[in-house]
């Protein structure tokens, strides 16, 4: 249950989605702890430098005054990634049928503001789409309650006595005073990850103050509530930073003689050397050009245009922009890829999830919920269960295998 993508350091990643599931905890209130020593010398020192940056005494009282630091991110802190996918695991995780579901109800509802982004912008639907739901599985207020915890404490405790770049996070941590000061939220609305990624698109406070816009034109560039901000400011993001190409496609899946990475030809060349698109249609655009990539030897390949890499520009990972422009092709009625990956399944349906989620509940695997979205909760159960059955490797990946030894019983 809940989002799954988790930080890994402090960096460009971090800037624009720093680990929003990572097994998130609520934080204990701050009346059931005494402060750890040390940190309130430290917070009187802080307060004087917020002020020198012009931060306002009231804010400072209304955030910082009583905090107690989340000393938890500390072991989030120095976690590696829990779970090694294969590159199809990958995909599937994030390219659910929840999300596909979610994505098309979304869409629906926020139809008008989809269509003045893609004006304004350029930037396709499905795009956009995909990456709030990866992000924040489509701004689902449960996800704010049980898989955000309040960002001061996080940051407060990170800006004190984090074990590497601590002048990152104090300045982080005056970032988001700026945002309480300027009255673009509260200290009580600002839930995010434990590195403090918040809102619809898990933005750090630095990129909300330097990227973000006011879309929806109400004085406040909020990462909360209404998604026009947060989506305009992605789309624009994705313009400027990512040098999107209004009017062109990611890229197409295409089968291919020969495999790995080309330099960048057009379409038409592409299309002269034997490389056709998998569903046998035709190149929109021609005259456009695209980089032949195959991710796994034996799998599909894809022609990867220049908005493929405007998404990888929004976390540098390559399996995460397939997933991301694949997840939106699906929300608009797009297929699944037409050739496999090596040794894949094919991904599990919602009931599927849902079935499978509510087997290893009744086994005793706590799974966070029966909803179908399958995140670090679901991973855990399911990596326990791998290992309680002898299921190697226990990878934590919940499809068709566990689903059909799970319907074995114990």
């Amino acid at each position: 249950m809940g989002p799954s993508d988790s930080l890994t350091t402090p960096s460009r990643r971090a800037l624009i989605r720093a680990g929003l599931g990572a097994t998130a905890l609520l934080v204990t209130p701050p009346a059931a702890r005494a402060a750890p020593p040390g940190f309130d010398r430290w917070r009187d020192a802080f307060r004087a430098r917020a002020l020198a940056k012009g931060i306002s005494q009231a804010t400072w009282n209304r955030a910082m005054a009583r905090v107690e630091p989340d000393t938890s991110v500390f072991k989030e802190f120095q976690n590696q990634p829990e779970f090694t996918e294969e590159t199809w695991q990958y995909i599937n995780r994030r390219v659910s049928d929840w999300r596909i579901i979610h994505g098309k109800i979304a869409l629906k509802k926020n139809e008008a503001l989809f269509a003045r982004i893609e004006k304004d912008f350029g930037v396709e639907r499905g795009t956009l789409l995909a990456l709030w739901g990866v992000e924040s599985a489509y701004g689902d207020p449960l996800v704010q309650q049980h898989y955000m915890r309040p960002v001061f404490p996080s940051l407060a405790a990170l800006a004190w006595n984090a074990p590497r770049r601590k002048a990152y996070w104090q300045s982080e941590l005056i970032n988001a005073l700026r945002i309480v000061d300027r009255g673009w939220s509260t200290p009580e609305q600002m839930r995010g990850s434990w590195a403090g990624a918040m809102g619809h698109t898990q933005w750090m406070p630095e990129v909300w103050l330097n990227v973000g816009i006011d879309y929806d034109h109400d004085g406040k560039i909020s990462p909360f509530g209404k998604p026009d901000d947060a989506l305009g400011s992605t789309a624009k993001f994705l313009v400027d930073r990512g040098r999107y190409h209004r009017g062109e496609h990611w890229g197409y899946e295409v089968r291919a003689s020969g495999g790995g990475n080309a330099a960048s030809r057009t379409y038409a060349a592409w299309e002269s050397a034997g490389v056709t698109r998998a569903d046998g249609r035709p190149f929109p655009q021609p005259n456009a050009s695209a980089r032949l990539w195959t991710p796994v030897p034996g799998g599909p390949s894809f022609l990867l245009g220049p908005n493929f890499y405007s998404v990888r520009s929004y976390n540098p990972s390559m399996n995460y922009a397939l997933a991301i422009v694949h997840l939106g092709d699906r929300i608009l009625g797009g297929p699944a890829f037409l050739q496999p990956f090596p040794g894949s399944e094919r991904t599990l349906t919602l009931a599927e999830v849902q079935e499978m989620q509510t087997r290893l509940t009744r086994a005793g695997f706590d799974t966070g919920g029966t909803d179908g979205r399958a995140g670090n909760d679901t991973m855990k159960a399911v990596r326990d269960f791998q290992i309680k059955a002898g299921i190697t490797p226990a990878d934590g990946y919940g499809g068709l295998k566990v689903l059909a030894r799970l319907r074995q019983g114990p």
